[in-house]
């Protein structure tokens, strides 16, 4: 087949393509309804909603159990202000192996001086030196979704209870 009649057999399906969801025919975003959960509530799409107030962060310093193997644990304080960028880190004057026994911070996971093949490094590696890109200050706000999760510990208490099953 010629280029020629492929580009225009393509422009063809194309146009039948658009005129099958024409805003004629198709629904708007902004007619879906209730039935879609957002964060913008019930503003129309087309107008910006106020900005919500900046919560509070949970000043703690307290470490909060973890949901799940791995899950990086959250910041329990606040870090704004901080240097955070490729010129420092000031997470590092307390979290530092060389800081801690005088600021009292937990130490940063060894993982943390490993590189991709998981041999280890004398610093922190690069691709961990930013540390919110994985922890994130704890914010005392009210869930944005419904949260049904249940941990696995609290699974198997339940499973292992008399009378469970």
């Amino acid at each position: 087949m010629k280029p020629q009649k492929v580009f225009t057999l393509l422009a063809a399906a194309m146009l039948v393509a658009g005129a099958l969801t024409s805003p004629l025919t198709a629904p708007n975003a902004q007619d879906v309804g209730p039935s879609i959960a957002t964060l913008r509530g019930a503003a129309p799409l087309d107008r910006t909603n106020s900005a919500p107030r900046i919560p509070q962060t949970e000043e703690t310093d307290r470490r909060r159990a973890r949901n799940y193997p791995e899950q990086p644990p959250t910041i329990p304080h606040k870090i704004d202000g901080y240097q955070l960028d490729k010129n420092g880190n000031q997470c590092l004057s307390c979290h530092a192996r060389t800081r801690v026994a005088e600021s009292g911070a937990p130490m940063i996971s060894v993982t943390h001086f490993m590189d991709r093949d998981g041999q280890a490094l004398a610093a922190v590696s690069p691709r961990r030196y930013f540390c919110n890109q994985c922890h994130v200050v704890q914010a005392r706000t009210p869930d944005a979704v419904p949260n049904t999760f249940v941990d696995i510990d609290s699974l198997l208490a339940v499973e292992h209870k008399p009378g469970a099953n």
